[in-house]
């Protein structure tokens, strides 16, 4: 990162609260769906995807000044990897620490999410390790990759709250697996057996397909914009050097 951004133990903090809001936001509308609409599966995934369309735009508003709102590791990952081409972006240790950071808030969520609706926490039963789900999970994630990273390439990161957002809303609905499409989500959701839980055994596969979508979007994306590399340092949204000062 540059030296206009805010300290690392900063964006930490706002990386593992703002992971935890949007895990909190997905595991609490999932529930409340299913307790609103116990008996129609499409209508609970309605509920749980327009309150996730609308809590991850804010959240990236919110908090997107002072960490860059990734809240995805996938993301983080894909920010080290380019910057490495063109000396932006996160460093290692910075990029351990939002993963750390991410992983933590994730678990957090769920939790929140599970006592706020009193259903207790409880590893999650719910199987979600198919095929046609893992490939979902690539699409999804490279999707997502390409998007956040094609805003920053051509200066259009302001948009990334409204963008972001409109694309996880749509791809929960176009991808098979329901669009996790962030490692640390996927961590946290096992902590919850509701609506939006997955299963400890569905895990790993669906890492593996987000960073294999991660991978297969870096590579449009430096294919579709070469100079990507060079403004890695703008994902999420941009940094000015008065928010650092605060």
């Amino acid at each position: 990162m540059t030296s206009n951004q805010p300290p690392l133990w900063r964006r930490a903090i706002a990386e593992l609260l703002g992971t935890s809001l949007l895990v909190a936001i997905v595991v609490g509308s999932g529930i409340a769906a299913q307790q609103l609409s116990p008996s129609d599966v499409g209508l609970q995934l309605l509920q749980n995807s327009t309150a996730t369309v609308l809590g991850l735009t804010v959240l990236i508003l919110m908090l997107g000044p002072v960490s860059g709102a990734h809240f995805n590791p996938v993301v983080s990952l894909a920010d080290w990897i380019l910057g490495r081409r063109a000396g932006t972006g996160l460093t290692l240790p910075e990029l351990g620490t939002y993963v750390v950071a991410q992983t933590v808030g994730a678990v957090s969520g769920s939790m929140v999410a599970n006592a706020m609706f009193e259903v207790g926490t409880s590893i999650s039963s719910k199987e979600r390790a198919t095929p046609g789900h893992l490939l979902g999970e690539v699409v999804a994630t490279a999707g997502l990759v390409l998007l956040i990273f094609a805003l920053a390439a051509t200066s259009r990161g302001v948009l990334a709250a409204p963008a972001v957002g409109a694309y996880i809303g749509a791809a929960y609905w176009f991808t098979s697996s329901t669009s996790f499409a962030n490692p640390a989500v996927t961590v946290g959701r096992i902590f919850s057996d509701t609506f939006a839980g997955i299963a400890p055994a569905s895990v790993p596969g669906y890492v593996l397909a987000q960073l294999i979508g991660a991978a297969i979007g870096i590579g449009l994306l430096l294919i579709l914009f070469p100079s990507a590399a060079r403004t890695a340092d703008g994902v999420v949204l941009a940094h000015s050097a008065e928010t650092a000062r605060s």
